[in-house]
């Protein structure tokens, strides 16, 4: 796992872009939408540098693919023993996918993939081509309206720092499609393949609870 976030946040956009008087359920809003979280230096550093060895390696084995992500063809060169992660979040620019540990273990960096949440970070590129990969920023409907599941986490306020919670909400849309009326140990079971740095748990699965509500009375009504 990586290093926890220090005290002093750093967002990922900067400080003169974001407005004074910003309210704690408009920031939540935010960052249940479209992924973007508060994250370490650490994590940055770690980033920007896996930036400049893929800018290094340009035209090296690289290949021109398809992906289909967030109901869209998108074109983009790929290498041989490229992530879904790196793909989606320094190519593709769809940073509300995390890379945490990078080794298969928190789960922040969670994808559905034909409706099956995996591990984007042990996942090749070039292995879902042809299938249907969704990110955070694809659970929204096209009219801006939120997925009940990401509407319950931001009701509940269920995170932290929230650098787990896109990889918790995907994880939890891919199992309320097998178990959509879920007690709440089985809902725990069923995301337990998520860490929480912050170890708030018990607060994200109220949320989380609350979000499988939300989409049982979607499909009633």
């Amino acid at each position: 796992m990586t290093e926890k976030a220090g005290s002093k946040a750093i967002q990922d956009v900067p400080k003169e872009d974001v407005p004074r008087a910003v309210s704690r359920r408009n920031f939540i809003k935010g960052v249940i939408t479209s992924g973007v979280a508060v994250s370490s230096a650490s994590y940055l550093f770690r980033a920007s540098s896996l930036l400049q060895g893929q800018q290094l390696a340009a035209g090296v084995g690289e290949r021109l693919i398809t992906l289909n992500v967030n109901g869209q063809q998108r074109r983009v060169d790929v290498m041989k023993q490229e992530t879904l992660t790196s793909t989606l979040r320094y190519k593709l620019g769809l940073t509300g996918t995390k890379l945490g540990c990078d080794r298969a273990e928190c789960g922040a960096c969670t994808v559905l993939i034909d409706d099956i949440p995996y591990y984007s970070c042990s996942v090749l590129t070039h292995n879902v081509r042809g299938r249907k990969v969704v990110t955070i920023e694809g659970l929204a409907s096209a009219d801006g309206t939120l997925h009940p599941v990401q509407q319950g986490v931001i009701d509940e306020q269920g995170f932290q720092c929230a650098f787990c919670t896109s990889g918790f909400i995907m994880t939890t849309v891919g199992y309320l499609k097998t178990n959509p009326n879920p007690t709440r140990q089985e809902l725990a079971n069923g995301i337990s393949g998520c860490l929480c740095r912050c170890q708030d748990y018990d607060k994200i699965l109220t949320a989380l609870m609350r979000g499988a509500e939300n989409l049982r009375r979607a499909k009633l009504g």
